[in-house]
């Protein structure tokens, strides 16, 4: 299982408005240039929203399904590619002090190509991919994105 993590300078409250801001999805998620929720109710469980991977003139689309959350705490996603299968991502919101989050991401394949070729390598991959993942998210809450999207959203 691939896990890492992030200290990210705002409260749970802060980092879970930009969480539950559905087409914030492709701002922080690597590979993704875009994302368009499928259900009005992001975040809650069913929830579903579709992604699009572009790689030059390439692109794919993929939908990713929350399939637990406790708000400011706690979002875990099954994001489906068909080209390579399903993962689970889950993403654990701590308190770090008053005004601090420590946000660990735990992934893992789930079904099809990536599940049957998971190993050491592609697990060294998602760690990678994980460390880009969590600075964007860091970025974009760090520099104010997040207290607009909790503005005009208010706390999910």
């Amino acid at each position: 299982m691939a896990v890492h993590h992030q200290l990210i300078r705002r409260p749970p409250h802060v980092v879970w408005a930009v969480l539950a801001a559905p087409t914030c999805y492709g701002d922080w998620v690597v590979g993704t240039t875009e994302s368009v929720p499928l259900d009005r109710t992001w975040p809650t469980v069913g929830s579903r929203l579709r992604y699009t991977v572009r790689l030059g003139p390439w692109s794919a689309d993929g939908v990713t399904t929350v399939r637990h959350q406790e708000p400011e705490s706690e979002l875990e996603l099954e994001a489906s590619f068909k080209q390579l299968g399903t993962a689970r991502i889950f993403l654990q919101l701590r308190p770090w002090g008053k005004e601090e989050t420590l946000v660990i991401c735990d992934e893992h394949p789930l079904r099809g190509l990536g599940g049957t070729l998971h190993n050491t390598a592609s697990e060294a991959l998602i760690l990678l991919r994980h460390r880009g993942m969590l600075a964007r998210l860091a970025r974009l809450v760090e520099q104010g994105s997040a207290e607009q999207v909790d503005a005009g959203a208010g706390h999910a």
